[in-house]
């Protein structure tokens, strides 16, 4: 019996042009030869997958010395947090 699990996104980069495509693969498969999708022969290689995360950042409250017990541990001046 044969279990079907969650497998990793790899993207690949075509060597010719630049185009990028994404397939699911086995982690066992992912440095094995890519067909090109189009039919056009074309070779591509894996690259590292990168990713951003977007929204707006946390607003934390700003750093104030408070005397000798800041928590920082600088009683003399700006810590720069």
């Amino acid at each position: 019996m044969t279990y079907d699990f969650a497998m990793p996104i790899y993207e690949y980069r075509c060597v010719e042009d630049g185009d990028l495509i994404e397939l699911l693969r086995p982690m066992a498969d992912a440095d094995k030869p890519v067909d090109d999708p189009s039919g056009q022969g074309r070779t591509f290689v894996r690259v590292h997958s990168t990713f951003a995360v977007s929204g707006s950042p946390t607003t934390a409250p700003a750093h104030r010395h408070t005397g000798p017990g800041c928590a920082c541990g600088n009683p003399h001046g700006p810590c720069g947090s």
